[in-house]
């Protein structure tokens, strides 16, 4: 019985090894199919394929994905098809890149190579495998940058800056020994980390660790305050003063603090910012319209507080503003429907006192409703070739339609009241 069963273990022992010596052997056809490629990299273009589908079928094997020099092949297949894919590129710009990510897996693989590894030649080889894939990162980096495919971008600097440091680690040669291509990289990573909104806690070091080496860029100050400004103001504030006595003319950090008021609803703090983005973008019409919108929100702030003298100033600015904008650009929505609203808002803010006289019947009474009401219609109606302005740019507006129904249904003309009242309710059914 105890030979049977040695047998049958000695069996299986055999069908194991042959079974692994089969996926070592399909490995090395992979690399074989990439020869073949490189002999002729015209006539041969479906040899990537086949390495490809070599190497996967491979590493169903768990004796081959637990030796090291299998991850140290995968790793080389993968830094090949990389090079390979990158050469026909720029044989064929209209070549679509099958394995976009190469680069990335390549390092994957060497990296396993250097976890699993037993012999110093391994780890030797694992780093000069990585020394390769720099490269391939770096292009996929920059292609990604380019087509503004910024998280894309991020994750393959981002890897790129950790896998130098690997390199270096174990005695290796990096891209980025360069200081000025380090440099760079740097930069180009912590920018499509940011403009691809990567998580905070992952960027925000790397903004510091450039901002600690002091940096010549002015959007490494921008981007640590609008992550710092979330949670730590006064930190915030503090990199940003540096910033702006350090880049006196980058309009990015001014424009920075300004949506940050704009967003904390400090409006007193933001007219002399506006003002000085003005100075800075004349052009800017955007600039004029938010700072308009800035006096216009102070206008119904003193409203409310009972000082007139203060909201009519402030209501006088905010259209300045407006119309300045429109100088510079006729047909700005913004500016158009603003001016509208300004006049709409104030309008409204009437109502109240009408309804303070709506019951009293006496003679003076009456005489003061009617000269509210009058003084109240006249406001109106001087918003209203604003909104009919604002519908010829945006006839698909909201907010424009429904000021146009009230401001006809004011003036008596319910059938063109009724007409905004179905578009509105078209364009509500539209948006369900």
């Amino acid at each position: 019985m105890k030979k049977l069963l040695f047998f049958v273990f000695a069996l299986f022992l055999t069908v194991a090894t042959s079974s692994a010596q089969d996926a070592k052997k399909t490995l090395k056809n992979a690399s074989k199919d990439l020869a073949k490629y490189y002999q002729d990299p015209i006539n041969n273009l479906g040899k990537l394929d086949e390495a490809l589908n070599s190497m996967n079928t491979a590493f169903q094997d768990d004796m081959v994905k637990a030796d090291p020099e299998s991850w140290i092949i995968r790793g080389e297949v993968f830094n090949s098809i990389g090079n390979a894919e990158t050469n026909q590129l720029i044989l064929n710009p209209n070549y679509k890149v099958k394995t976009p990510n190469a680069g990335m897996e390549a390092v994957a693989a060497f990296r396993k190579a250097m976890e699993l590894a037993v012999k110093k030649g391994q780890t030797k080889d694992a780093v000069k495998g990585l020394e390769e894939s720099e490269g391939l990162l770096s292009n996929a980096g920059i292609s990604a940058f380019q087509a503004g495919e910024y998280m894309t971008a991020f994750n393959n600097f981002n890897t790129y800056i950790a896998v130098s440091k690997t390199i270096k680690e174990n005695g290796g040669k990096s891209r980025l020994d360069d200081p000025q291509l380090k440099t760079d990289i740097q930069y180009y990573n912590v920018v499509s980390g940011y403009y691809g909104h990567a998580d905070d806690a992952v960027l925000l070091p790397l903004l510091m660790e450039m901002y600690s080496a002091g940096t010549d860029k002015s959007l490494v100050y921008e981007a640590i305050f609008n992550i710092k400004a979330k949670s730590d103001e006064q930190g915030a504030m503090t990199i940003l003063e540096e910033g702006r006595k350090k880049f006196p003319d980058e309009s990015g950090l001014l424009f920075a603090e300004i949506n940050h008021y704009l967003s904390s609803g400090k409006l007193d703090i933001l007219v002399e910012k506006l003002k000085q983005a003005i100075q800075k973008e004349p052009d800017n019409v955007s600039v004029y319209t938010t700072l308009g919108n800035v006096y216009d929100q102070l206008v119904t702030k003193e409203r409310e507080a009972g000082n007139a003298a203060k909201s009519k100033e402030y209501f006088d600015l905010a259209y300045d503003y407006y119309n300045q904008a429109l100088g510079k650009d006729p047909k700005n929505f913004d500016a158009t429907y603003s001016i509208g609203a300004l006049y709409y808002n104030k309008a409204a803010s009437m109502t109240s006192d009408l309804n303070k006289l709506s019951n009293d019947f006496s003679a003076s009474g009456t005489k003061k409703y009617n000269a509210i009401k009058a003084e109240m219609d006249g406001i109106f109606e001087q918003g209203l070739p604003f909104f009919q302005k604002a519908e010829e740019l945006d006839p698909n507006d909201l907010n424009t339609m429904i000021a146009l129904k009230e401001i006809y249904a004011r003036k008596g003309k319910m059938d063109k009241s009724a007409e905004y009242k179905a578009k509105i309710e078209a364009a509500q059914q539209k948006g369900k």
